[in-house]
């Protein structure tokens, strides 16, 4: 009978169930309107006046990244004031505004501020601290997954349904897509996500030199820079690889669908099960190598590129992607001391963004010098910088069951 509460408190309450579902819905509407441009972006914004410079195309990737990663940090902080539910509501808003002036422009510089305007809704450290105000310790590491997980889910299915949609709607339709979406997001956080708490821990105020002098979180935030700065520079080569190995843009799901589902496959039954018996270092490492491998296998494949071949390397640069999106956010929060979990969040989420501003300005100005074989050189370059950072890592001790 004495082991019955304990094994009680590892299980979230019905309260902890909405606030992680509701939160974690929240990131994937936001998201996914994010990640739905990503497959055709490249491709479509040269159908606009300017979209002839690389730079250019890159820059309009990459702004959103910018003003996520000068605003996430402030943002957080106003939330620990003002309240998360007001911020986030505040930020669902900007989104919205971005989205809709990205899908009214007329030139590729419009388009470049529509995407500035959506990166300025930085809520994800908001969201992330309600997410830590509403669980207990035991189970925010799972909470904290289940947002991860939900990231990189909604970024597999942009990679099915964009190729579908933008035949029919354009990419400026794409972008009032994710302008309803986002919407859709403001009703969740009005309706769904239970009342936040009356008082929040200010995390913010004392703690961000702490967590800057943290060597573990920084291996983390160095981690996001890179992974998020190769998901857009990959991105700026790989539609075109396919429609080189002779897959056109409307029928890239059907490569993009069985690649997401079978690295879900391997996750599942494989990876997943070496963390949880202790083998979380050995994944971590691992999947960032096999991210570093996938490049130099898409350099490879440029010499003639087949479709089973760039069909293989993305099933497994969505294992290694799809590892590291859902175990990341976890780490970080599992580093972190309680009372520095809010800057250690802002700060993560603000590298994240800098990975996704960097990955297309830098990943642009790549592809117009040296082309896609640049582009995977320096993915790969990138990746082995950052299997070096984590190398020496000491991940925090499995959560007692």
């Amino acid at each position: 009978m004495t082991a019955a509460p304990a094994a009680d408190a590892t299980r979230m309450t019905a309260g902890e169930r909405r606030a992680s579902l509701s939160l974690a819905a929240i990131y994937a509407l936001r998201m996914l309107g994010l990640f739905l441009v990503l497959p055709v972006f490249a491709i479509e914004a040269r159908h606009y006046p300017g979209g002839d410079n690389p730079g250019l195309v890159g820059l309009a990737m990459g702004a959103y990244g910018l003003t996520q990663a000068m605003l996430q940090v402030p943002l957080g902080m106003a939330s620990d004031r003002l309240g998360r539910k007001p911020v986030i509501l505040f930020g669902l808003a900007l989104f919205v505004l971005g989205s809709l002036v990205a899908a009214w422009a007329p030139s590729l510089p419009w388009l470049v501020a529509g995407r500035a305007i959506q990166g300025a809704g930085a809520i994800s450290a908001a969201v992330t601290a309600l997410l830590a105000d509403l669980t207990r310790d035991q189970v925010r590491t799972k909470s904290m997954a289940l947002v991860g997980i939900s990231i990189a889910l909604m970024f597999a299915l942009s990679l099915v349904l964009a190729p579908v949609l933008v035949p029919h709607i354009g990419l400026s339709g794409l972008f009032m897509l994710t302008a309803g979406l986002a919407l859709t997001g403001m009703a969740v956080v009005a309706w769904v996500v239970p009342p936040e708490p009356v008082e929040h821990v200010d995390a913010g105020r004392g703690g961000l030199r702490q967590v800057l002098a943290h060597a573990e979180l920084l291996r983390v935030d160095v981690g996001v820079f890179v992974l998020h700065a190769v998901q857009i520079a990959m991105w700026l080569s790989v539609p075109a690889l396919l429609r080189e190995a002779g897959v056109d843009g409307p029928a890239q799901w059907k490569v993009y669908l069985p690649a997401v589902l079978g690295s879900l496959l391997i996750l599942g039954g494989f990876l997943f099960r070496l963390e949880r018996k202790g083998h979380f270092k050995a994944v971590y490492l691992g999947t960032i190598a096999l991210i570093a491998l996938v490049q130099l296998g898409f350099l490879w494949a440029l010499q003639g590129p087949s479709v089973w071949a760039v069909s293989v390397l993305l099933c497994l640069y969505f294992v290694g992607f799809n590892a590291q999106e859902a175990s990341q956010p976890s780490l970080a929060s599992r580093l972190a001391e309680p009372r520095q979990r809010g800057a250690a969040l802002g700060v993560y989420n603000t590298l994240m963004s800098l990975g996704i501003f960097a990955g297309g300005s830098l990943g642009g100005l790549v592809a117009k010098t040296w082309g896609s074989a640049g582009i995977f050189l320096f993915s790969a370059g990138l990746m082995l910088c950052w299997l070096a950072v984590a190398w020496p890592m000491r991940p925090p001790a499995q959560p007692s069951a």
